[in-house]
This record gives C-alpha cells, structure tokens and sequence, in this order.
C-alpha cells in the first residue's frame, strides 16, 4: 500500500509540474510612470524604444505640432508638445534636430514653400525662447510636398499643416 500511496504522489507531482510547464507566464504591465519635470519620462524598463532615438523623441515626447488654415503660429494645446521636446532636447544636449514646415495641397508651390517656412522657424524660435540653443536648431520648408494625407478633405488638410522636429544628428540609434 505504501508502495501505491509513493507512486500515487509521484504521478500527482509529475502531473502538477507538466501542466505548470504548460501555462503562459504573466505579462508585465507596461503602464508608464508618472509624469516628472517638464511632462516628459524616461519610457519603461519594458520597452523596446532606446532613450534619445528619433522614436522616443516621436512617441514619448511628441514631434508633431499643427497649424491653422494660412497661418504659422503655435495654438496653445501644440505650446505642451513644444515644452515637452525643449526639456527633452535638454536632456539629450548633443542632439540636432531640423524642424520640417509642411502644409495642405491648397495654394502655389511657392506660396506654401513661404509659410512652410515661417512655421518651420516659429517652432524653431518657440524652442529656443524655452532655452534650446538656436545653433542645434535648423529649419526647413517641404511645402505641400511631403503629404501624410492625400484626401481632399478639411479632416486631411488639417494634417498637413504641420510643423515636424525631426532628429538630424547626435541621436542614439
């Protein structure tokens, strides 16, 4: 009897570690850390993004502010994604971005390629009046060259009117 009784909690034993072998781990939660200094946190420990790459700057911080129809100066709710990228550019100091002017299809080549221009430097000017160095800072217009959406709608144009900080060196990879 105990021979069976043995065998009995050696197959209960075996059974209990095949199914535990079995089940899925628990996934960590990922949800980010409150917010510190400026608006801007580090991503998590969890994350795949590298700390001062262009994809941090894009989905941690923001780099896209947008304007309205014929005009190039920063909205109050774009003031926030500008306040977020000054204390990120502050914590990554060897950093070079160029700031992108772009608008919606309505207008000549050469008009568009002036206002997206006077909105490249507005962004420019609004990131250096909160203490980034004018020299890490370049501009440039596309115009309505560079579209992120091509429907010919007020929805779409209103994408386009942008103005987009992208990283042009000194950026981890």
């Amino acid at each position: 009897m105990t021979k069976f009784s043995s065998l009995m909690s050696l197959a209960a034993l075996s059974a209990a570690l095949l199914l535990a072998g079995c089940t899925t781990p628990k996934q960590a939660e990922t949800t980010a850390p409150p917010a510190t200094g400026g608006g801007y946190s580090t991503p998590p420990a969890t994350s795949s993004i590298v700390p001062g790459s262009a994809e941090d700057l894009r989905v941690n911080v923001g780099d896209t502010v947008h304007f309205a129809y014929n005009a190039y100066n920063i909205e109050d709710n774009d003031k926030a994604v500008l306040q977020r990228q000054a204390t990120w550019l502050a914590k990554y100091p060897s950093i070079r971005v160029t700031v992108e002017g772009d608008c919606d299809e309505r207008g000549t080549r050469e008009y568009n390629l002036a206002l997206g221009a006077r909105r490249a430097n507005a962004v420019k000017e609004y990131l250096v009046s909160l203490g980034v160095s004018a020299a890490r800072v370049e501009t440039i217009s596309y115009g309505k060259e560079h579209p992120v959406c091509s429907e010919s709608s007020e929805d779409c144009y209103a994408q386009n009117r942008r103005g987009v900080t992208a990283i042009s060196g000194g950026a981890n990879s």
